[in-house]
């Protein structure tokens, strides 16, 4: 059974063991994620050569060893050997989280696949079952949810903050979070307006 979440990894460290392109997948979505990134594999994918160049990764050129684990909060083993990936996970440590990217079952966590639309993140898992299903379903995603919501999520963000500074009645601040998550105010081109008018209106009502 899984628990899902999100996880704040910015800054944090995260070993990646693996060159290849399953490597370099993971890789760039820690990134994505502003985790500090160290990549062990005697061999490297060219776009992985080319973040280890600039400095977005480390990479150590050697085979795994169990002192790569060393001050990771999550591990990733990524490489084309079964053995090696399995040693990983016996090698971590118990508050140390792994991720085996050929066998979903005997990780500690595994990688959804991952809709995003601004602030706006929508994530799919089979539990391993099908990660093509996933992605079908993402792609799905993406048509409901479109290009619209950057900037809905980025106005959702800004009334909220608005509505918690500026409304002290807690049932009024439910109504008015519901009033501005329905469908209409999406494709709204004057939304700002709309909802300026609303919250005078209730900033009126409380001053009576």
């Amino acid at each position: 059974m899984l628990y899902p979440m999100n996880l704040r990894i910015q800054d944090r460290d995260v070993v990646v063991i693996g060159g290849g392109k399953v490597a370099q997948r993971k890789v760039l979505g820690l990134l994505d994620a502003g985790a500090k990134v160290k990549v062990v594999s005697p061999e490297l994918t060219s776009e992985l050569l080319r973040l280890s160049e600039t400095g977005k990764i480390s990479w150590r050129p050697v085979p795994y060893a169990i002192e790569d684990l060393d001050g990771a909060l999550l591990i990733v083993a990524a490489t084309n050997d079964r053995e090696t990936n399995l040693s990983v996970k016996r090698d971590a440590a118990p508050n140390q989280l792994v991720n085996l990217a050929d066998d979903p079952e005997k990780s500690d966590f595994q990688v959804p696949s991952v809709m995003k639309r601004g602030k706006l993140t929508v994530a799919v898992s089979t539990s391993g079952a099908s990660p093509v299903l996933a992605k079908k379903i993402c792609r799905q995603l993406e048509q409901v949810f479109d290009e619209q919501y950057d900037s809905y999520l980025d106005f959702l963000a800004a009334s909220r903050n608005e509505i918690k500074a500026a409304v002290k009645d807690e049932t009024v601040k439910r109504k008015l979070l519901r009033t501005i998550a329905d469908e209409s105010f999406v494709k709204d081109p004057f939304r700002e307006e709309r909802f300026a008018r609303l919250l005078e209106e209730v900033k009126g009502e409380e001053g009576r």
